[in-house]
């Protein structure tokens, strides 16, 4: 009896053990469960599973669903592994060695789900599901827009097309937004709005998708300048929403002339001379024609437009421009006027007129007057000089200098480049005066000079130079200006050179110094000064610098130093008589053992003050 207990509790234990093994028997499947994959490329599935314990009966096995029922397209088990044939995926589907499967290229129906079966004989069977997902980006939208004008009506019950939105290829199916300007029209598709758009969509034989999208309108005459485009917003991989714009277009609409503006288009006040531009305009599209008249007398213009041409003061006056819109309400004004101002100066008037011949010293008074459209102003310019700052200009003493051209100029300020100017030649009679003169610079004697001696006077100078030289003669505005060239000779640097000029009343000379620039020049000796000295220049002649000239102009210039010594010393012991006389009375004097000094210049008492220290009586 109890044996038989035992048996049956062994029996039992061995059945719990076998069903304890069976219930912790498990496989496993790991799949990735959604796959994003653009059309055209390739899409990865891969497939890992675990088991409890190891098996030599594995199957792994790859599904699709077909008609709500399961098709086989991949597989591996002991024998082998391979793709199925006669599917949709046969030609593009891979199944690798690590279980994944491969489709290349994607096609839009391959947006499906794909199961991983693995089967391990009593281990049991499980199996996981993987969901491929295709994208494709559409084209950018393109707009055909309506080619007929559009009229704008206060007709609230009916709408009219403005344009239609396609953009093709897509996938998964897009949508298309409109905008006005940068705000988006609401997408309504109720036809009794007074905006609404009408879609539609196309799956082309590829799979993508083409949309379109009709907009109608009830457009205002505001939206002439309003700008429309189309958007098409479409999805793509990790839940990107993305966005492509269409060109923008405007709408043409036909509207009637609320309002006429007439305008003149010159900037700032118009003078005498200007050209003139006028436009005539409405609100209205297309624009009418337009008619120009001024005091009943009809003008040529064109589009609108109204030219005038270098106008004067009979230009002024009231313009006025008929709008001919027929379609426009007969509330509305139609025609428009302006006035035209043009601004003008009369000539100005210079009296007394010239040429006026005055003699030095007398009293001279020029006037000159004008008029304007407005208040102007006068004044008195000489060489680019203001002078008066009236219409009358007084000159007490007349002088050589003022002599001239005197300008009167009008002007109106309030009207810029609004001004006109006469002049008047003014003479003064005298004896020349010459006002302007310049010494001369030579590196050596022998060298020529230019020497200019200006002058003024009237009738105009004639000149003489002494020595004389090439010659000419210049007019700088009232002074006349003599120039010569001569050679600078020894009396040249001795005594310079005198400029006369004269006319009928008379005369004035000048001397004009030449000497020589000690500073010298580049590769001059210091001896370049003295060149000039006639015994310098016998130096120069002789050849091979001889010697025996020098010393003996150094001896000469000994004895005179000593000469001078003993005419000093003999008028200190009172045994000279060097009084103030005249070379006549020296002459007729007795002279014993002494020695006389005639001085011939003008300069001679300063000589013997200088040279003789003698004191003046």
């Amino acid at each position: 009896m109890e044996r038989t207990m035992l048996g049956r509790f062994g029996v039992c234990c061995t059945l719990l053990a076998v069903a304890l093994q069976v219930c912790l028997a498990s496989v496993k499947v790991t799949v990735t469960p959604k796959v994003e994959v653009i059309k055209g490329e390739t899409a990865n599935m891969p497939c890992n599973y675990t088991i409890s314990e190891a098996s030599s009966k594995v199957v792994v096995q790859w599904y699709i669903e077909v008609a709500g029922a399961r098709k086989q397209i991949a597989y591996k088990s002991p024998q082998g592994f391979g793709v199925e044939v006669g599917t949709p995926l046969t030609e593009r589907l891979t199944m690798g060695e690590d279980l994944s499967l491969s489709i290349s290229p994607v096609m839009v129906e391959d947006e499906r789900s794909f199961f991983c079966q693995v089967t391990a004989g009593p281990l049991g069977v499980s199996d996981a599901e993987t969901q491929v997902k295709v994208f494709f980006a559409p084209e950018k939208p393109v707009i055909t827009d309506n080619n007929q004008a559009i009229t704008v009506s206060h007709d609230t019950t009916s709408s009219s097309e403005v344009g239609k939105c396609t953009s093709r290829n897509a996938y998964p199916q897009p949508r298309i937004i409109w905008f006005k300007g940068d705000n988006p029209l609401p997408d309504e598709k109720n036809q009794k709005e007074k905006t609404y758009m009408i879609p539609s969509l196309v799956k082309e034989a590829s799979g993508l998708y083409t949309i379109t999208s009709t907009l109608y309108m009830q457009p205002v005459k505001a939206d002439a300048k309003s700008v429309f485009h189309c958007t098409v917003e479409y999805l793509m991989p990790e839940n990107k929403t993305l966005h492509e714009n269409s060109d923008k277009f405007n709408l043409s609409l036909l509207y009637s002339t609320e309002n006429v503006y007439f305008e003149v288009k010159n900037q700032g006040p118009i003078k005498e001379g200007d050209d003139v531009e006028m436009v005539c305009e409405t609100d209205g599209n297309p624009q009418p024609e337009f008619e120009f008249t001024k005091e009943d007398s009809v003008l040529s213009g064109q589009k609108g437009t109204l030219y005038l041409k270098s106008v004067t003061r009979n230009d002024n006056g009231t313009y006025k421009c008929d709008a001919q819109d027929f379609d426009a309400s007969p509330d509305v004004e139609l025609t428009k006027t302006l006035h035209l101002s043009v601004h003008y100066i009369d000539p100005v008037e210079v009296t007394p007129k010239g040429p006026l011949i005055v003699s030095k010293g007398d009293a001279v008074e020029l006037q000159c007057k004008t008029k304007s459209s407005v208040t102007h102003t006068l004044h008195w310019i000489k060489d680019s000089k203001m002078l008066m700052n009236s219409g009358v200009l007084t000159i007490q003493e007349v002088t050589l200098a003022q002599a001239g051209v005197y300008i009167c100029v009008g002007a109106v300020p309030s009207v810029p480049g609004l001004q006109k100017q006469a002049n008047v030649t003014l003479n003064v009679r005298g004896k020349p005066e010459i006002d302007a003169s310049g010494n001369g610079l030579v590196s050596k004697a022998g060298e020529m000079v230019t020497l200019n001696c200006s002058a003024l006077g009237y009738p105009s100078p004639q000149f003489n130079w002494n020595p004389s030289g090439k010659q000419s003669v210049t007019v700088v505005g009232n002074r006349v200006i003599s120039t010569v060239t001569l050679e600078a000779t020894a009396a040249v640097l001795a005594n310079g050179v005198m400029c006369e000029a004269y006319n009928e009343h008379g005369g004035n000379s000048k001397n004009f110094k030449v000497s020589i620039n000690k500073d010298g020049g580049e590769g001059q000796d210091s001896n370049a000064a003295n060149r000039g000295n006639p015994m310098f220049k016998t130096a120069e002649k002789q050849q091979g610098g001889s010697s025996a000239v020098v010393i003996a102009v150094v001896v000469c210039v000994l004895l005179l130093l000593i000469l001078v010594a003993l005419l000093f010393f003999l008028s200190k012991k009172g045994k000279l008589s060097c009084g103030k006389k005249d070379k006549k009375d020296m002459a007729s004097e007795e002279v014993k053992g002494g020695i006389v000094v005639e001085m011939k210049s003008s300069e001679k008492g300063n000589e013997e003050a200088g040279l003789l220290n003698k004191p003046h009586a």
